[in-house]
């Protein structure tokens, strides 16, 4: 199991992510206020799976009635889906590392963006 806390840095301001929920296959590490949790879980069967998720969620003015707030939700997978034999977790993890290293923010930009 991850360290308890977990901490993610977002715009460059450190989140403290203490765990609120483990099993053996996944745990949930959350931030007091609810802004911010981080869901980390494996599957094993035909294909395992093995995925991160940060979700964020906040409340901003509702843009068809800006005196309403609403409460907004975003979430960011990687999901590393492989045979159970046939790759090693090496490779596994070059791979995702591969992808993380073309995520810059300019390319992230461009599919967030709507480019394909």
């Amino acid at each position: 199991m991850f360290a308890d806390p977990q901490s993610v840095t977002v715009n460059a301001v450190a989140k403290s992510l203490p765990a609120i929920s483990r099993d053996d296959n996944s745990s949930v590490y959350r931030m007091d206020t609810g802004d911010y949790e981080l869901v980390i879980a494996r599957t094993f069967g035909k294909r395992n799976r093995f995925s991160v998720r940060l979700n964020a969620k906040k409340i901003a003015a509702d843009p068809l009635a800006s005196a309403n707030n609403v409460e907004y939700k975003e979430s960011v997978y990687l999901v590393i889906d492989m045979p159970p034999v046939g790759y090693t977790n090496t490779e596994a993890k070059d791979l995702a590392l591969a992808l993380t290293a073309w995520a810059t923010s300019a390319n992230l930009l461009k599919v967030i963006g709507g480019e394909t």
